[in-house]
């Protein structure tokens, strides 16, 4: 063998690298055989959404929790505006505009809003009760003008008639549950019903959900006969209400 042949890759002091050790080192014969194949590739495709936008089940619900009283369709497809248009036709005091491109549309209230003043004598004369985070109250009033020639609410003149009470909260079915339990009821869910004791129940009805997302009109139903328990009840169902 040359003796030039040892030194290739190395330094002065005979020492070879790694990449030169594993040249010599490898000795066996060997060659590179090149061909063109065509493989055919079985496989799928599947599209992942990560845009955030919602299809059209989402925008249905969340419209409706909304219920809003116009509603304007801008963007998408003219297929797509068309669907969710006709949808929200059949919704009652909906209206639905889908204006096309470059096209203005008005859409105004027709509701005048005004600013008035509450006076002074008749904030004197009303009793707030606390609802949450608001204050609340009945008032009986009328409206005038004050010196500056303002709107504000006075007094009314003549006695108040008289009214009908009215109470204000939301009661909660589950949370009442947990309450007459703490004052010893024995209370239970039954056809969807709230059974207190042995001849009370109480039922919920009516539709709970409104314009704006807040609670409609419901009625709560006390059944049972004139006893003892039907007045304690009645008596703890009251307590969860603020009376007007």
């Amino acid at each position: 063998m040359d003796q030039s042949a040892m030194h290739v890759g190395g330094d002065i002091d005979g020492k070879f690298d790694e990449g030169s050790a594993s040249l010599i080192l490898d000795t066996k014969p060997s060659k590179v055989v090149s061909n063109e194949l065509t493989v055919q590739v079985k496989c799928s495709l599947i599209y992942m959404d990560y845009e955030g936008r919602s299809d059209g089940r989402s925008i249905k619900s969340i419209l409706t929790h909304v219920a809003p009283l116009k509603l304007v369709l801008v963007h998408g497809s003219a297929e797509a505006t068309e669907h969710l248009k006709q949808h929200f036709l059949n919704i009652k005091n909906v209206q639905v505009y889908a204006p096309q491109i470059e096209e203005t549309i008005d859409v105004t209230s027709d509701l005048c809003a005004y600013k008035v003043q509450l006076s002074e004598k008749l904030m004197s004369n009303v009793l707030f009760k606390k609802l949450g985070d608001y204050e609340v109250a009945w008032v009986d009033a009328e409206v005038g003008k004050t010196e500056n020639d303002m709107l504000s609410i006075l007094p009314i003149s003549s006695p108040a008639p008289p009214h009908k009470p009215v109470l204000v909260g939301d009661l909660k079915m589950a949370d009442f549950k947990q309450f007459l339990a703490s004052k010893g009821v024995q209370v239970e869910f039954a056809g969807g019903a709230l059974r207190c004791g042995e001849y009370v129940t109480l039922r919920k009805v009516g539709n709970p959900s409104q314009k704006g997302g807040t609670s409609g009109t419901q009625q709560i139903i006390i059944e049972g006969p004139l006893c003892e328990d039907y007045y304690k009840i009645r008596e703890y169902l009251y307590s969860q209400f603020y009376l007007l």
